[in-house]
């Protein structure tokens, strides 16, 4: 077998546009040269003209980023409190027993219920958001679109509030919010009209 160059091999190796892990073009030279990845002094070579790769997101993407991070830390925030409350009714129950303790008890159970309650919802808008893909467009607005109306921008997918996002208010809506269902289905250049209130539609994707 022809001995090729290492360094000469390592400056021209080709990496593919979005290709951030190279470890597959390391082994593949080092089998090449019949050596261990582990022993090959070259794949250090190599790893040294990692390029380093920015990804580069789309507005909505980092709207459906930041959505997608709030839900995260909701449930994990409820999931912490209910684990607080599930510690105050186990030391609740080992207390002395009287009217005082249950009424205590009781208590705890009811807002035990209640954050699982919260929880559910969280976990059932979380299942509904993933569905959701930011890099699908459409023809008319649908679940997921990102609208830019005359009074900014509405992001149709799951009610979760307000957000700024690159300087710009960004609101999230249900499709099955008042709004959201009027906006269903619109093209740029038409009008959604709730309490007297007009969103011309500018643009969606």
């Amino acid at each position: 077998m022809t001995e090729i160059n290492k360094p000469q091999f390592a400056r021209q190796l080709y990496i593919p546009n979005g290709v951030s892990d190279i470890s597959f073009y390391e082994k593949a030279f080092c089998e090449f040269q019949g050596n261990l990845l582990q022993q090959c002094l070259y794949c250090k070579l190599i790893s040294k003209l990692k390029p380093t790769f920015t990804a580069t997101m789309t507005f909505k993407q980092k709207i459906h980023n930041h959505y997608q991070q709030v839900l995260n830390q909701k449930i994990k925030a409820l999931q912490q409190v209910l684990s607080d409350l599930k510690e105050s009714g186990s030391n609740e129950t080992k207390s002395t027993a009287g009217d005082k303790h249950e009424t205590a008890l009781a208590m705890l159970q009811i807002e035990q219920a209640n954050v699982r309650g919260q929880l559910k919802e969280v976990m059932d808008q979380k299942n509904v958001f993933e569905k959701i893909d930011p890099a699908v467009s459409s023809v008319v607005i649908v679940n997921g679109s990102l609208i830019k109306t005359n009074r900014g921008y509405l992001f149709l997918s799951i009610a979760s509030g307000k957000a700024i996002v690159d300087g710009n208010t960004v609101i999230a809506l249900s499709p099955q919010s008042p709004l959201g269902i009027k906006l269903m289905g619109l093209k740029v250049a038409d009008i959604a009209e709730i309490n007297n209130i007009h969103y011309v539609i500018e643009s969606f994707e």
